[in-house]
């Protein structure tokens, strides 16, 4: 039985509120898990995606206390790209802007679609 080896991005996302936050993402044969942070390293909310025959179903494990829908259409999106499970952990300081979110997002999508087409 052949298995992919994992895999383990860290990158810093600095949009331009200011803000930083660390992006780190670990690859499995049947799917991904992302882990968000703001400041020191900590598990915050946590959604968990899982994309099935063109159906995604998604579920909260932990709440989040300010963005529940930016963690929920980070783990769609990428569930949906990699057709398997994925699940998305967020801590913040505050709750995240616009520009934060874009950039997050926009970070979130090249590493996941780098890793799909083999462009680590």
């Amino acid at each position: 039985m052949e298995s992919e080896p994992e895999v383990l991005v860290t990158k810093i996302v600095s949009p331009s509120t200011g803000r930083n936050f660390f992006l780190s993402t670990t690859f499995f044969q049947n799917g991904c898990f992302i882990v968000i942070t703001e400041g020191q390293p900590r598990i915050g909310a946590v959604s968990i995606a899982i994309s099935a025959s063109n159906k995604v179903s998604t579920a909260k494990v932990i709440p989040s206390k300010y963005d529940s829908i930016f963690i929920s259409t980070v783990a769609e999106k990428v569930s949906s790209m990699i057709n398997g499970i994925s699940l998305v952990s967020l801590h913040s300081m505050s709750q995240l802007q616009l520009d934060d979110m874009k950039a997050i997002m926009q970070e979130v999508m090249n590493t996941v679609s780098s890793r799909r087409y083999g462009r680590q």
